[in-house]
């Protein structure tokens, strides 16, 4: 066993030999396990040869698929070492590099997935009992790397122009049969597990599994077409057709269309040296003569057995290939009878709930369409009534204006007159009291005179009387008796006429008294009716104001039931599936919640604001639209960044937006009642949203920290697609150079064909420098990182390696730039300056790159210098293409001589003069163009990270040429790269680049 490892796995460019394989295969079988060849192997130098661990990759693959089960048990300790061979050959483009990575990289998830799932053994021959419990399986990684790893060996002989008959391409091809054996099943294992998965699992959450399944069955279909065509192949195994398109998993009778791919060997002639004889004699002492003869008579029977013994073999073979094709039918027939059952049973199953699913899902149709209708008239209805409050607000809003107005200027009239009313019936009260005092007092004072009088002249009248009739008894009789009987009656009528003016008088002021009770129940009734007027319109105010009131309430609700329309909408998309791509920053997530705080502060004002004035909800309805729309969208973005961190973070992430759009919600329903508007408090919902805002921080933070750890695998990925742009570019080149002798001739053949072997020559030389520059950052790598590791050391010095970063992304650029501008030229679509420029641009990059890697490197390093070389023959390469170029547009241009025959000098003149004309043009086109020319280096230079307060020392002005002589004018060196490097380096630098 040790010697047939030592003869399979050599250096020599050839696939290994079935009699080697065959016998280690034994070994294992008869040693229960794969220690001895383990033990051997570790011992090969497989980091010097990448032949030698291709040879090694397909030996254990071979262990694998045929050895003793116990193979993947012993190979699971040495997964690490076949994984640090791949990462090495990974990194190093090799013919054979890229290919062992791949290869490696299948074996260790081989290895792993046996391991983990013991029940599939190593040649994945298992019944679909033992398929159907291990439905977690995830083989589309396993055929991804099949897939690749195809391409990369198919494409590679193209490219070499090897064939799959050489010793060398069988080489390669050799592991591709075993790849051929393990796909057939693992297609079948697919198609078994996605069938079983669309019968528990709803169809929609399946949707990329689909795609999955769909690019990886156009990869194998691809991978079987190519392996078809190649005789090497044809002659090993059979290759199974496969079908034109993908089975349907969204039908689950499909499953019984599927048969499986079944891969056939085909007989394989035994080597010469194979059957090995063997005789075993007794130590009894035998006539050496007798002895001869013996052997010459066992060795001619042997020569006669031996065409008989193979003829044996080879029908031994035929039969055994006729029995496996016969039982590979019969399993084929019981696998599609059982296929056929199991899915009669699961479409009727299927179509069992099928029926139920429909039932539901048209009670829910008809009751969603009753709802969507009446949604659909109660939005109609609730926007004509949202239109028709609108108006009848600013209507009322004009009355309202305008009854304030009349109420002042009645509120006005009516507090005049009433003071004027006061003022008249005080004045008639004390009028009433002057006149009923005056009247008493007239009353009293005439009846006392009068009495007084009266009584006077009676007792006077009396007297005389008295007296008259002493003397008319005593003396006189007659004639005094009558004059005293004339005055008496004299002094009766003047009674009667003071009684009668008394009357009169008394009739008066009761006359006068009744107007003045007249005037006063007039002035009663006109204070009543004012006061009637008075109390009706402000009842009629507060109506109106109450009815406003209820107006901008109304329109407060509508908003708020438009806000929870636009939070529940976003909360739906929190948990909405096609929600998971859309992803977002936490800068972004920052910047929301930051707004959103501010409105909620305006609208904590604005509420305030509303319960102290009632009659405006403006300035709320405002807040609340602000709110809604900011709050949902901090909560969109948060799930939306919640799909781009680790899951612990983005679990709690969600639940804040969940909690932030409860309390929204919540919050919103307080404003749309009125027992609870005054008690609605957005306090709560500043508390989520401040929990949100700081996670956003915490975020922010960890992606920087991230950022800085990938600094160091981005400047391999980089220095590696920089060194495949340029391998690419190589390729085109001679591509290009092969289509142009195939298209043209003569001159043109001839400048062609020095110009892109310029070009080529120009890309090899940056490949010697990119190659070159990777090992001196390797070596500044390993010396200036000490103790720490390797992605310390670039987290370290993260300036210098975004330096170096933008550095080889320019130079890929640069040499696809070349590529293109070359396949112009040689087509007829370009410009030649666009070469020249390009030369330019790639004397620049190349010169970035190399002061990049300058900046730590020690002088005495040997790397240096051979880095140093290599850039001094990148510019001697620009420099030719330049000339090269130049050389060929002056060999296919047509400069015919000027006719200057039959022209007079007013002609001569006049083209003089237009030909000045045509000069002064293109000089103004040409400064224009400097000028643009600067503006767009100055705003390259601040996108790459110049600052704005150290401009570019430059000047535009003079700017010499488009098209130099033949060397490439100095490249410029940003002021970012100034920064890395110390003053006495760039000082030296600036006065090599002038040189």
């Amino acid at each position: 066993q040790l010697q047939s490892i030592g003869k399979s796995i050599t250096t020599a460019e050839a696939p290994i030999k079935e009699k080697y394989a065959r016998k280690i295969l034994l070994g294992t079988h008869k040693e229960g396990g794969a220690v001895t060849f383990w033990s051997h192997v570790v011992s090969l130098p497989l980091a010097s040869n990448a032949i030698l661990s291709w040879k090694f990759c397909h030996m254990v693959h071979k262990l694998l698929r045929d050895g003793h089960p116990n193979t993947v048990r012993d190979s699971r300790g040495h997964v690490p070492s076949i994984k640090q061979m791949g990462i090495l050959w990974g990194s190093l483009h090799d013919r054979y590099g890229h290919i062992v990575a791949l290869y490696a990289k299948f074996l260790c998830i081989k290895i792993d997935f046996h391991c983990k799932h013991k029940e599939i053994p190593a040649n994945l021959e298992t019944p679909d009992e033992v398929l159907e419990r291990t439905i977690a399986v995830d083989i589309n990684k396993v055929i991804s790397l099949y897939c690749c790893a195809c391409d990369v060996v198919f494409r590679q002989l193209e490219t070499n122009s090897t064939s799959s008959t050489t010793s060398v391409g069988q080489c390669r091809l050799a592991p591709l049969v075993l790849v051929i054996q393990d796909c057939s099943p693992l297609y079948h294992y697919l198609v078994k597990l996605l069938f079983k998965l669309h019968s528990r699992i709803p169809v929609d959450a399946l949707l990329g599994h689909r795609e999955r399944f769909r690019n990886q069955f156009d990869n194998l279909t691809q991978f079987f077409e190519k392996a078809r065509g190649m005789e090497f192949f044809k002659t090993i195994i059979q290759i199974p057709d496969l079908p034109d398109s993908p089975p349907n998993f969204l039908r689950a009778a499909s499953l019984a269309d599927h048969v499986k791919p079944v891969v056939v060997r085909n007989q394989e002639l035994p080597d010469d040296d194979d059957t090995e004889t063997q005789l075993d004699f007794g130590e009894a002492p035998v006539d050496p003569v007798l002895r001869e003869t013996e052997v010459d008579s066992l060795r001619r029977e042997l020569e006669a057995v031996k065409p008989e013994l193979q003829m044996f073999k080879a029908e031994a073979q035929r039969a055994v290939v006729q029995l496996k094709e016969q039982v590979n039918m019969l399993e084929a027939e019981l696998e599609e009878q059982r296929t056929h059952k199991q899915m009669a049973l699961v479409e009727n199953e299927h179509l069992r709930m099928e029926v139920e699913a429909l039932r539901t899902q048209s009670a829910v149709a008809a009751s969603l369409q009753a709802s969507a209708d009446d949604a659909g008239s109660r939005a109609q209805t609730a926007q004509m009534h949202f239109s028709r409050l609108k108006e009848k607000h600013a209507e009322l809003v004009t009355r309202h204006a305008d009854l304030m107005r009349k109420n002042a200027d009645m509120v006005k009239q009516l507090s005049s007159t009433q003071q004027a009313q006061e003022e008249l019936f005080k004045t008639k009260e004390q009028m009433a009291q002057e006149l009923e005092q005056l009247r008493q007092e007239k009353y009293t004072k005439e009846q006392q005179l009068e009495l007084d009088k009266l009584k006077r002249e009676l007792e006077l009248k009396r007297a005389e009387a008295f007296s008259a009739q002493t003397a008319l008894q005593s003396k006189e009789t007659g004639d005094q008796l009558s004059s005293v009987l004339a005055e008496k009656e004299v002094l009766l009528r003047s009674v009667k006429e003071q009684e009668a003016e008394l009357i009169n008088l008394r009739q008066a002021a009761k006359m006068h008294q009744a107007t003045l009770v007249q005037e006063r129940e007039r002035s009663q009734r006109e204070t009543s009716s004012l006061q009637s007027q008075l109390q009706a319109k402000s009842s009629r105010e507060s109506m109106l104001q109450q009815k406003l009131q209820e107006e901008q309430f109304c329109l407060l609700q509508c908003a708020v039931v438009e806000a929870e329309g636009i939070i529940l909408d976003a909360v739906a998309k929190v948990d909405d599936p096609m929600h998971v791509r859309c992803v977002s920053t936490p800068e972004y997530l920052i910047n929301r919640a930051k707004t959103t705080l501010v409105s909620i502060d305006k609208m904590q004002q604005s509420h305030a604001g509303y319960l102290r004035n009632m009659d405006d909800a403006s300035g709320l309805l405002r807040a609340v639209t602000q709110f809604s729309h900011l709050a949902a969208d901090t909560i969109v973005n948060g799930a939306a960044t919640a799909h781009a961190v680790p899951t612990d973070e983005a679990d709690r992430l969600t639940d804040n937006c969940r909690d932030c759009a409860t309390h929204c919600l919540q919050f919103l329903k307080e404003l749309k009642l009125k027992p609870t508007l005054q008690r609605a408090d957005p306090t709560a919902i500043r508390y989520v949203v401040q929990r949100i805002l700081n996670q956003g921080h915490d975020l922010q933070h960890k992606d920087a920290d991230i950022q800085k750890a990938e600094l160091a695998d981005l400047v391999d990925t980089e220095m590696a697609a920089t060194s495949t742009a340029i391998e690419e570019a190589v390729l085109k080149m001679d591509e290009i150079l092969s289509q142009a002798r195939r298209d043209t001739s003569g001159v043109k053949l001839e400048v062609n064909q020095s110009i892109i072997g310029s070009c080529s020559d120009l890309m090899k030389a940056i490949h010697m420098l990119v190659t070159a520059a990777t090992d001196l950052q390797k070596d500044i790598v390993e010396s200036g990182r000490g103790a720490g590791s390797v992605k310390d050391f670039y987290a370290k010095n993260s300036c210098w390696t975004e330096g170096l970063i933008s550095a080889s992304k320019t130079v890929g650029w640069t040499a696809t730039q070349m590529v293109e501008s070359a396949d112009k030229v040689v087509t007829d679509r370009g410009k030649y300056e666009e070469l020249i420029v390009c030369s330019h641009e790639i004397a620049a990059s190349t010169a970035q790159l190399v002061a990049a890697s300058k900046v730590k490197a020690d002088r005495s390093n040997k790397k240096l210098h051979t880095l140093q070389h290599a850039s001094r023959h990148v510019n001697d390469m620009a420099a030719v293409v330049v000339t090269s170029t130049k050389a060929g547009q002056m060999q296919i241009e047509d400069k015919n001589p000027m006719d200057f025959s039959g022209i007079s000098l007013i002609k001569l003149k006049t083209e003089e003069m237009e030909s000045q004309v045509r000069v002064l043009e293109l000089e103004s086109k040409l400064s224009s163009e400097r000028q643009r020319l600067g503006e767009l280096r100055k705003k390259h230079y601040e996108l790459s990270g110049v600052p704005l307060d150290q401009p570019v020392e430059r000047n535009y002005d003079r700017f010499a040429s488009v098209l130099p002589a033949a060397m490439p004018e100095p490249p410029f060196i940003p002021n970012i790269l100034k920064k890395l490097i110390p003053c006495e380096k760039m000082q030296k630098i600036d006065w090599k680049l002038k040189k």
